[in-house]
């Protein structure tokens, strides 16, 4: 009994070094190349433009749905 006890402590300490030494990690000494950063700049880019069209697509259903919301209060309001 005494053992398995031992053996879980053990094998507690060991994951508990094991978690810190991977959370606090040394320098890695590391940088962006361009292709990366050019990379990432066609990501964001291509995100706002699908954003932009997303919008232009449906920006009479979004319009309408709105004038509509609003009318429908003001109607509610005049009774």
């Amino acid at each position: 009994m005494k053992y398995s006890n031992r053996l879980v402590k053990i094998y507690f300490l060991f994951s508990v070094f094991y978690f810190l030494f991977y959370l606090f990690p040394k320098m890695a000494y590391a940088y962006i190349d361009l292709g990366t950063g050019s990379y990432i700049l066609q990501i964001l880019i291509a995100t706002l433009l699908g954003a932009i069209v997303t919008l232009r697509t449906f920006w009479t259903k979004i319009k309408t749905f709105f004038i509509n919301l609003f009318l429908k209060n003001k109607n509610n309001t005049n009774k």
